[in-house]
């Protein structure tokens, strides 16, 4: 699956992100709690280098609990970062930022040195409404389409940390095929940029295997069908999803299904582990490696060819 979703000025903001992180003292990204590693994006990670990062896991009211307690311990196995979760309406994780901002950087905290503290994150993860939280007043635009930050922007706080917001960038090539599917479920990718239907099919598939009941409860099911056309015909024909041949109308219910995935009417969901990612980055990786050895063979051939087609003919 190919995402054929990226403005021009994502491709700015990087040159711009990377022109001013050597004056960043500190990386604050956003991720969304219910897709951890799929939103987190390898550019901003490249980018900081070593620098301390507190890692944010917004939305966390509709992730699976003890599914984000265990992206916590694993992001925090590397000692510069620290995580933090919050909801889109939590006021009081505001302080919280701070203390934990001073904490990573104690050498000006202490001297009472300002401290350029960048935030970035994947488009539609909450990054302006948290912006508007820590500066209590509405410094940054907040909306549900993706991509409403354009350029960056500072913002004096508390205890001298200038915040440098950022515009919500995503990466040129995802070379998951699984983080593409729920990035576009979780609406970091506008809808025109895939076909609904097959987000919904990949979210119905993920959600029969591992939350069956939710998907029972919502939609009023007494069985649950095996597999995800089977569940998207029940669920459309519960929700009157009916077109006029009598069918079931698979793009209403495709909408219907995303629509309240994104919204939590399903429950806490995360749609990936730790372990989950590591085995679809070992997939990836054989993936890598098997192009690389049939790029080289091409090459080869063609260079074969090229040798063999200027050879002087031999005279008749």
């Amino acid at each position: 699956m190919a995402i054929h979703w990226y403005p021009g000025h994502m491709h700015k903001a990087i040159r711009e992100m990377n022109k001013i992180l050597a004056e960043v003292d500190l990386v604050i990204e956003l991720l969304d709690a219910r897709l951890p590693s799929s939103s987190q994006n390898p550019v901003i990670e490249t980018l900081r280098k070593n620098k301390p990062s507190i890692k944010i896991l917004s939305k966390s009211d509709l992730a699976d609990q003890s599914t984000t307690a265990l992206w916590q311990a694993y992001f925090e196995q590397d000692a510069t970062v620290k995580t933090l979760t919050t909801t889109l309406d939590q006021q009081d994780k505001a302080q919280k930022i701070i203390r934990l901002c001073q904490a990573l950087i104690p050498s000006k905290a202490n001297a009472n040195l300002h401290m350029l503290v960048m935030i970035a994150g994947i488009p539609n993860v909450g990054k302006s409404t948290l912006v508007n939280t820590v500066s209590g007043r509405k410094a940054a635009k907040t909306g549900n389409e993706p991509a409403i930050t354009k350029g960056q922007q500072r913002i004096k706080l508390a205890e001298g940390i200038i915040l440098l917001d950022t515009p919500g960038i995503l990466w040129p090539k995802i070379e998951n095929e699984n983080s593409g599917y729920r990035l576009a479920a979780s609406g970091a990718i506008k809808d025109t940029a895939m076909g609904i239907e097959d987000v919904a099919f990949y979210l119905a598939e993920y959600l029969i295997k591992k939350y069956p009941t939710a998907l029972k409860d919502r939609y009023d099911l007494t069985e649950l069908p095996e597999t995800e056309y089977e569940f998207m015909e029940a669920m459309g024909a519960r929700r009157g999803c009916i077109s006029a041949g009598g069918r079931v109308d698979l793009e209403k219910a495709s909408a219907i299904l995303v629509t309240e995935f994104r919204a939590g009417m399903l429950g806490g969901i995360t749609l990936e582990t730790p372990e989950m990612i590591k085995d679809e980055e070992v997939i990836i990786a054989q993936q890598k490696q098997i192009k690389a050895q049939r790029d080289a063979e091409r090459k080869r051939k063609f260079r074969s060819g090229s040798r063999d087609n200027q050879s002087p003919k031999a005279p008749n």
